[in-house]
């Protein structure tokens, strides 16, 4: 990690979090910063072979940070990971640059331990694409994609890919989006929208009601035609008996 890397890191950890007041408060005082200090140097001693010594400073970062990064995890640049406690990035996971992580964050597997060294390297955890935000408490499983600019929301549970650009919410994991358009390019905290949006599973039930409310109202305009007509044909009954002389 040059000064460049290290200078664009804290800039973006400041222009996403308001409560930074400076650099020198992030490279001190911010747990991310450390947690991917540590994390670069372990992934260098991953990548040469030296892979007890990866853990090893690992597991220091996570020690001091309370945030656990796999030595063979490949992460782009910028991430920042607020808040940071319980945040846990699988082996295999694939963070993209500029993405943004709460804390209780997972990046997990769900594939058995490996036991066999042909099993070694099998994609088990996710990718996350560029822009990404995932909030507070999510878990997101396995070999999936989350999409470029997708937002994942607090306490989701994510199992399958998501598209670029959308936002998710629930458990398990469904599509939510704004009204006029889908997930904004701007920041989104914690990915969880707070505006007008869109569920589609509420959206199909308001649907429902509305077919079963104009299926009523038809019902009922059908019954008044039907007593119309009933009462028109005891009228003319009437009029016959009375025209024909009968009581």
């Amino acid at each position: 990690m040059n000064f460049k890397s290290l200078r664009d890191q804290i800039d973006s950890m400041m222009a996403r979090d308001p409560a930074a007041r400076s650099r020198l408060e992030v490279v001190l005082a911010y747990p991310c910063f450390l947690a991917l200090v540590f994390h670069r140097v372990a992934h260098w001693a991953w990548l040469g072979g030296w892979r007890l010594s990866a853990r090893m400073i690992s597991n220091i970062g996570r020690f001091l940070t309370g945030i656990e990064i796999h030595p063979g995890a490949s992460i782009g640049q910028r991430l920042f990971i607020d808040h940071g406690m319980g945040v846990v990035i699988g082996e295999t996971a694939e963070v993209g640059d500029d993405v943004t992580l709460y804390h209780d964050v997972t990046l997990g597997g769900v594939l058995p331990s490996v036991d066999s060294a042909a099993q070694i390297g099998v994609k088990r955890h996710p990718s996350l694409g560029n822009g990404v935000i995932v909030g507070s408490g999510a878990q997101i499983l396995g070999a999936i994609t989350v999409g470029e600019g997708a937002r994942v929301g607090a306490n989701a549970v994510v199992t399958k890919d998501v598209p670029e650009g959308v936002t998710v919410v629930g458990n398990p994991a469904r599509i939510v989006m704004p009204k006029d358009k889908r997930a904004s390019k701007d920041f989104l905290a914690y990915g969880t929208p707070t505006g007008d949006i869109v569920d589609p599973f509420l959206r199909a039930i308001e649907d429902l009601r509305g077919s079963v409310q104009a299926l009523n109202e038809r019902v009922a305009e059908l019954e008044a035609e039907l007593a119309e007509r009933a009462a028109a044909g005891e009228t003319r009954q009437r009029q016959h008996a009375v025209s024909s002389g009968k009581p």
